[in-house]
């Protein structure tokens, strides 16, 4: 049975048990929560590693169950109970798969919750719907998983979809599973738009980069920021407000630009799109280290405009392919509806593969 995973690493289970119990034992010290970011930070260790250790008990006690039901449908000649118990163990097989990939989460910030910022390429309409497209897409995939998604700024297209977009992915992993998906995405589909029919090809990029701490210390100046507010507006709906709220920051020194506007309270706008530029630079850093150690050559091109990861056909066939890992389907319709699991591992293990 796999082991255990722990933040920051691969631990035994038995090694992951007796951190799980030393910090039980830290969690009933009352004295913990005079430094709130630090009480966090170990309550969240403790329920991530918890969880790990549950979810790694169900699947060995389910492997037990389908092989008694095996080995009576062997010994009483019951084919219908050997086929059940086959299928079961197919299953479970590819779930410990998962975990073991998942086990294996254990960059920086892989544990942690992320931004993820979607915008459309040059193309007008086509593009910005194929923008809206690929934001719908995450989202789906996010709430499959029982991931919060909380939407900071939009801003919508001319006619249909988004010039951008950006949301906040909250749960377990987050950054881990999606940190691949930066990149160029590219559509070729008979447009929607265009009166003739003819067939397009649009391009939209993600950027995904993680939350980070409160007590994580990344240096800002003043002197380094330009700020800008304007009126809040998009397809969104509810999840946006129509105040002179929102807040755009650029990072004069690295040309970085992120937006909100996803409160009426302009502070709290601020606050959020601070967190947003924190978080890009602590993103940068993090490249600049995986580079520097040759953990992934490719990593300086991850977020490149002409970084090309993946395309989606559905004219005049129906495939998606990551062009990175080779793996492709036909299911263009499950995957545009949040069925990615399949892209994110492999893409995950070709990276892990690399660094080694």
């Amino acid at each position: 049975m796999p082991r255990s995973p722990c933040c920051g690493g691969i631990f035994d289970w038995d090694t992951a048990q007796k951190r799980v119990a030393e910090l039980n034992q830290r969690a009933e010290d009352p004295a913990l929560w005079n430094d709130p970011a630090a009480a966090q930070k170990i309550m969240r260790e403790r329920t991530h590693l918890q969880s790990a250790i549950d979810e790694y008990g169900r699947l060995e006690r389910s492997v037990d169950d389908a092989l008694t039901l095996a080995e009576l449908g062997e010994a009483e000649g019951d084919e219908a109970s050997l086929t059940e118990a086959e299928g079961q163990l197919r299953q479970l097989r590819a779930e410990a798969s998962k975990r073991e990939l998942e086990s294996l989460l254990s960059g920086e910030a892989d544990i942690n919750d992320c931004y993820l910022e979607v915008h459309a390429g040059a193309g007008g309409t086509e593009a910005q719907d194929w923008a809206l497209m690929l934001l719908r897409m995450y989202v789906r995939w996010a709430e499959m998983h029982d991931y919060k998604v909380e939407w900071l700024e939009e801003s919508p297209g001319e006619e249909a979809g988004l010039k951008s977009a950006t949301i906040k992915i909250a749960g377990t992993n987050a950054f881990g599973w999606l940190k691949t998906e930066s990149g160029v995405h590219r559509l070729v589909r008979i447009s929607p738009f265009d009166s003739q029919s003819r067939r397009h090809t649009s391009f939209g990029s993600v950027w995904v980069y993680p939350v980070v701490d409160d007590n994580i210390e990344v240096e800002i100046k003043d002197v380094d920021l330009a700020i800008d507010t304007m009126r809040s507006g998009g397809a969104g709906g509810q999840h946006v407000n129509k105040t002179e709220s929102a807040i755009r920051i650029t990072h004069i020194p690295t040309g970085i630009v992120v937006k909100c506007q996803a409160d009426r309270s302009q502070h709290r706008n601020r606050a959020t799109a601070m967190a947003m530029l924190k978080a890009r630079l602590f993103e940068l850093e993090l490249k600049k280290r995986e580079a520097q150690s040759a953990e992934i050559e490719a990593a300086k091109s991850d977020i490149g405009w002409g970084h090309q990861i993946r395309s989606y056909v559905l004219q005049p066939y129906q495939m998606v392919k990551d062009l990175r890992t080779g793996v492709e389907t036909s299911a263009t319709q499950a995957v545009l509806d949040g069925d990615i699991d399949e892209f994110l591992s492999a893409a995950l293990a070709q990276r892990i593969q690399s660094a080694a």
